[in-house]
């Protein structure tokens, strides 16, 4: 179903449209012919023919014509739409000098303020020190030591989703901020209500609200920056301000708890604290550097929350709307980890069909038919049948970007995935929800449109599957509190 290969446009958009978005610096008067492209018109290009959302669908649509490298011109922006892995690749990592900048995005990075954010960052001295930052941060050595955290708050949404089942995309944002929260910060978190939590999620659900990066008005009419907000049509800059000031609360307010607990001798450990001691220790820190440590911390928060929620969302879409796929990962589960504990990372290697039921939720612009036959279908089978070009067909090398731009929270992300999805499926039953009279209501396959696409808001049926199952979570739960 094509909904699946939507979900994780938060890497499609951002490595289709703006991967290899070019900006029109130079491109316009290159002595070297474009690549074939929708016929354009004056001033607006192909503006005209883009949809107000999801236009990643009218790129593919587009690739059958025009076939996988494709010209556009967005106003005077041109632009060069990449549908294909191959190219991808050959121009993200085999030309990664030429290819890893960004556009300025002035709606987000300047008027939004997410200008410190390494995904819209340009590409110089600070995206690479930045970058430096999070290597340290992700190695194999410094995973295993986040695991206890991502264990604790796997039982949490466990206990969530006995207790309220239909909330269960509220457990799913609970898990990925407190764990990022502890991990950037080493501050626990006790509720969905927690200050910083919240400020985040506003400030993050005004970004995705803005459509698909680069896709403002203003980023084409930079002049248009200066538009005042009362005058008619200025909405967008009394928008981009709510999300500016809580842009800022996230960057500082979480940043200046880690200091002041560093002072006071009673902080611990953790991404912001390492980075502060490491400056500290060759000197004093820079203004700039602040700046940077604050925009790395909140890069390693933002980047992680929205699209966990959105992989975790469509696992359950997925699993009740194929039932054979969901009955048969728990088997495995069930012969593999058994009815007496709960599934933990060393189970992993031994759960290959859960491995693949993961890789087809993760797969977004992998839907050429040579390496996916029926790509629009549901089938985590395909990973288990074909052992060769693993590489390739593997989506995880794929969804989560190319060359200077991967994303360096990629088996970070990934594990946190494994865990909540075989907890998930070891310990509750999913299905379709039924109406007052009975009837199973099926969910609708649409996604919201936006940096980060979910599934739109659907009902469905989450229940323990037995009251052993609920007797392991409570028991880890109070081995937890212990």
């Amino acid at each position: 179903m094509a909904i699946f290969s939507d979900i994780p446009s938060a890497l499609a958009a951002l490595f289709v449209l703006i991967l290899a978005t070019l900006y029109g610096y130079g491109l316009g008067k290159s002595r070297y012919p474009f690549p074939p492209g929708p016929k354009g018109i004056p001033i607006l290009g192909n503006v005209h023919q883009l949809p107000k959302e999801h236009q990643q669908r009218a790129f593919f649509e587009w690739k059958k014509t025009f076939g996988d490298l494709i010209y556009v011109r967005l106003f005077r922006t041109s632009a060069i739409i990449v549908n294909s892995v191959h190219i991808a690749r050959d121009l993200m990592e085999k030309q990664s000098a030429n290819y890893s900048d960004r556009p300025p995005f002035i709606l987000i990075k300047e008027l939004m303020g997410f200008e410190g954010v390494l995904p819209f960052m340009s590409y110089g001295a600070r995206f690479r020190k930045m970058r430096k930052w999070f290597h340290a941060a992700f190695q194999p050595q410094e995973l295993v030591k986040y695991r206890s955290f991502q264990v604790q708050e796997t039982y949490v949404v466990l206990d969530g989703l006995i207790n309220h089942p239909d909330d269960f995309t509220h457990h799913f944002m609970r898990f990925g901020g407190a764990v990022l929260m502890e991990v950037t910060y080493a501050h626990r978190v006790r509720s969905n209500d927690d200050p910083y939590m919240r400020a985040a999620h506003e400030a993050l659900n005004g970004l995705d609200i803005a459509g698909s990066a680069g896709g403002a008005l203003v980023d084409f009419f930079p002049i248009l920056k200066y538009y005042p907000s009362w005058m008619p049509g200025g909405m967008f800059k009394k928008h981009a301000q709510r999300v500016y000031d809580f842009s800022q609360l996230v960057f500082d307010a979480p940043y200046n708890m880690v200091k002041e607990k560093m002072e006071s001798g009673t902080g611990r450990t953790c991404f912001t604290s390492n980075i502060i001691e490491e400056h500290l220790q060759s000197g004093t820190i820079s203004k700039e550097d602040e700046v940077d440590i604050k925009g790395a911390a909140a890069t390693f928060y933002a980047a992680g929350v929205e699209t966990l929620v959105a992989f975790l969302s469509t696992l359950i879409l997925a699993m009740v709307l194929y039932p054979e796929v969901f009955k048969k990962a728990q088997a495995e589960v069930d012969r593999v980890v058994g009815l007496d504990r709960l599934p933990d990372f060393h189970d992993r290697d031994s759960l290959p069909y859960l491995n693949s039921v993961i890789k087809e939720i993760y797969r977004a612009m992998a839907r050429n038919e040579e390496y996916y036959p029926d790509p629009d279908e549901f089938l985590p089978e395909r990973y288990m049948d074909n052992a060769a070009n693993q590489d390739l067909i593997d989506p995880k090398n794929i969804t989560f970007g190319f060359g200077r731009r991967l994303c360096p929270g990629r088996d970070f992300a990934d594990a946190s995935v494994y865990l909540l999805t075989a907890n998930i499926i070891a310990t509750m039953d999913i299905s379709k929800a039924r109406d007052s009279e009975g009837r199973e209501i099926t969910p609708l396959l649409d996604v919201v449109s936006g940096i980060v696409s979910s599934p739109k808001p659907f009902k469905c049926s989450i229940k323990p599957r037995s009251q052993r199952a609920i007797d392991l979570v409570r028991q880890v739960d109070l081995e937890l509190e212990d």
